[in-house]
């Protein structure tokens, strides 16, 4: 029997937590290397987020979120079986660059703000008129919640997707914690959050591939 070779339970409990209570179903991805295993999901909206945690880790294989948080709560080393099939994404690519560093408060703003605007128009509607909770989601998912500007190259946009990411997986930390700013990174054509608990990644959507069954993306 293959053992998930986690130890940094806490960390990695943390995580699949937040990602069973968003969709019970998700899948968690782990990647091993160097004596640490990152975890990567698949957010309902269509981010990838990722939390590296402390443990040797199976190598590279792909579970159910809540098995394996099943597993950790009740301190199990046991991996859950594998569900490779399941993950048919592709990967940022390695060597990120930072952008620009924004402040968690800016961020909490941002992800407040458009959670008022769904509860607003659900129960009001828009100008009068009625409108479906779900096309002001994906409205607001979609619209542009800030622009970065590097010193050199072309104004970064940050989906208000993104910040979701970020704030309903709980990467920005408690309010006021002694961490480092969040920063907007580029990795080819992916652009993520990386904060001090997570990262969050998003590729456009023109770019997004469906990987054929039976194996991970190599990347």
């Amino acid at each position: 029997m293959t053992d998930h070779g986690i130890s940094g339970v806490p960390d990695a409990g943390a995580f699949l937590a937040r990602l069973v209570r968003l969709d019970p179903a998700l899948a968690v991805r782990l990647r091993s290397g160097k004596g640490r295993t990152a975890l990567w999901a698949r957010l309902p909206w269509g981010v990838l987020v990722t939390r590296d945690v402390t443990g040797p880790g199976p190598g590279d294989a792909t579970v159910a979120a809540r098995e394996l948080l099943s597993i950790l709560a009740a301190g199990g080393t046991e991996l859950p079986k594998r569900r490779d099939a399941a993950w048919r994404w592709p990967l940022p690519p390695a060597g990120a660059h930072v952008v620009e560093s924004v402040t968690a408060a800016e961020l909490d703003r941002l992800a407040e703000a458009a959670a008022g605007t769904l509860r607003e128009v659900s129960e009001g509607g828009l100008a009068g008129r009625t409108v479906g909770q779900r096309a002001v989601r994906d409205a607001l998912l979609d619209h542009v919640a800030l622009v970065v500007t590097p010193s050199e190259g072309e104004p970064v946009p940050v989906p208000q997707r993104l910040v979701q990411a970020i704030s309903r997986m709980g990467f920005l930390g408690p309010a006021g914690a002694d961490v480092p700013s969040p920063r907007v990174c580029v990795a080819g054509r992916w652009v993520g959050i990386s904060a001090p608990y997570g990262v969050a990644w998003l590729q456009p959507v023109q770019e997004l591939t469906v990987m054929p069954l039976g194996g991970h993306p190599k990347g």
